[in-house]
């Protein structure tokens, strides 16, 4: 789970990117898992949106990774009436836009490329952190003990078959 003061920061990021590309129409931040993490995405469910990034990226991935052309980057979609792209958002994150058809498409990828970029270091920032803390709370195992069995004796050479022996 993310922090409340960098679940803030993320959604500051969306809204300033919504400002700096005003044919924005929605923006959203999920996990690859297609969990919503925050969003300013009026008049769309956010929860469907994150669920179909998840799938698309899930797609996406395998494309670019069969092609050859290395690891997941971003993924443009274009419809009648505008545009989706999804940007890698650090390790675990992706960042979605919405846009309308006029929008030029160079300055969203700057910008959705430069936002992905600062709300990956946010959200890796926060998993790191979580992780450091976690074996402090996390209580410790103990592996269980090994029980010794008694085999029984292997076959000389004479003795054993193998299925070619038949």
């Amino acid at each position: 789970m993310v922090p409340e003061q960098d679940l803030e920061a993320v959604l500051d990021e969306l809204r300033r990117l919504r400002t700096r590309v005003p044919q924005l129409t929605g923006a959203l931040t999920a996990g690859v898992d297609g969990l919503v993490v925050a969003h300013d995405t009026p008049g769309v469910d956010p929860e469907g949106l994150a669920a179909l990034t998840a799938a698309a990226l899930g797609v996406a991935v395998r494309v670019a990774d069969a092609t050859g052309n290395g690891g997941f980057r971003e993924l443009l979609v274009r419809g009648e009436h505008g545009y989706v792209a999804t940007y890698a958002a650090g390790r675990t994150a992706v960042l979605t836009l919405l846009t309308r058809d006029r929008v030029n498409v160079g300055r969203l990828h700057l910008e959705g490329r430069r936002s992905g970029a600062r709300i990956g270091e946010l959200l890796d920032a926060a998993e790191a952190a979580a992780l450091a803390a976690a074996p402090a709370a996390r209580p410790t195992r103990t592996p269980p003990a090994r029980t010794r069995t008694t085999r029984a004796p292997r076959p000389t050479a004479t003795e054993a078959r193998t299925t070619t022996d038949n």
